[in-house]
């Protein structure tokens, strides 16, 4: 069984409103640019390694918050191979049932976008490890994702590649590996998963009811771009999986909101989300659903009637009251992404 260590890189759309955007088959999330990857000796310390840039086809134009994380230009791009043939590149590198380990859940949802974009196949792909988890079990941490970075530091690892470069961040990841209890960790990651889906990651909900689900948002270049993302979506019922009527989402201050879902059938919702900024400066969001009693809705119900607002300045004239201190989310911001 061959252990690969990917990593990947890629480019988003200048707008969620872009033309280019909006008429693709489907919501592309970010169009891949570059692949690394580094296949993990028996030991599972780095070793043979993959390196591939591609040329993009429909987000040709680099978004400035990528240009800057990665220090990829257009002219770079230009040289890189089409899609396509990197992947039989990279294919034909893996070799057979691989078992692919990412740092995080992004680059799985990516690859499989990108393959489903240009019609190439996908079964391939076969298992994927996020070993995000396997770092928090084998450090007894908490259950909150930890950057690359944070691992590096924890075990003492040396920069010595390039940060935001696909091969540098697929050889410091399995470098992390080499300090892991790999054995023990993909023993027992069925059950790491098990936890998760039990114990999301703190968005800051008071102790309370058991979530019926929770769900974490792809990550965005921008904050804005967070709140645009794939509009049209509509949030559904747990239980009869009919879409629900939902309310404003409500200002509760340190990057959390919630909100009220009503469906015909199965009663009252409540949704929680708190954005994460993280240290690389990109955006998600945590997303939490509870079936809501009477004293749940009775509490949001006063919420909704006292919302917070900004507070004017003296400077400017006096106008007609604001509408809402915060831009409201799309109804679309609440995906399940609960690991397979």
């Amino acid at each position: 069984m061959a252990y690969i260590v990917i990593d990947l890189e890629w480019n988003q759309a200048m707008s969620a409103k872009s033309s280019v955007y909006n008429h693709l088959p489907i919501h592309l999330r970010g169009e891949i640019i570059q692949i690394g990857a580094v296949r993990l000796n028996d030991d599972f310390t780095p070793g043979e390694e993959f390196q591939c840039d591609v040329k993009p086809v429909w987000f040709r134009k680099m978004h400035y918050k990528v240009k800057k994380l990665t220090g990829f230009d257009n002219d770079r791009l230009s040289h890189g191979v089409s899609f396509p043939e990197a992947m039989e590149q990279f294919t034909a590198w893996c070799g057979p049932d691989p078992v692919f380990m990412t740092w995080g859940y992004d680059d799985r949802g990516i690859m499989e976008q990108n393959l489903i974009i240009h019609d190439l196949e996908i079964d391939w792909l076969g298992q994927w490890i996020n070993l995000q988890l396997i770092y928090n079990r084998d450090t007894e941490g908490d259950k909150n994702q930890k950057s690359l970075e944070t691992a590096m530091e924890h075990f003492g690892i040396e920069q010595t590649r390039v940060a935001h470069d696909a091969l540098g961040d697929a050889y410091n990841t399995a470098l992390v590996c080499s300090h892991l209890n790999m054995t023990d960790g993909l023993a027992h990651y069925g059950e790491t998963l098990e936890q998760l889906s039990r114990h999301p990651r703190s968005v800051g909900v008071p102790q309370g009811p058991e979530p019926l689900f929770h769900a974490v948002s792809d990550t965005y270049y921008t904050r804005d771009a967070l709140w645009e993302a794939e509009e049209n979506a509509v949030v559904k019922c747990p239980a009869c999986a009919k879409a629900m009527e939902r309310t404003k989402w409500i200002n509760q201050g340190d990057h959390r909101y919630m909100s009220l879902a009503t469906c015909e059938t199965d009663g009252d919702f409540l949704l929680r989300i708190r954005l994460r900024h993280e240290e690389d400066g990109t955006w998600h969001a945590n997303h939490l659903l509870y079936e809501a009693d009477e004293e749940m809705v009775r509490k949001f119900r006063e919420k909704q009637a006292h919302p917070k607002r900004r507070r004017r300045s003296r400077r400017k004239k006096a106008g007609p009251p604001l509408a809402d201190s915060q831009p409201t989310p799309p109804k679309n911001l609440y995906h399940d992404r609960r690991p397979e």
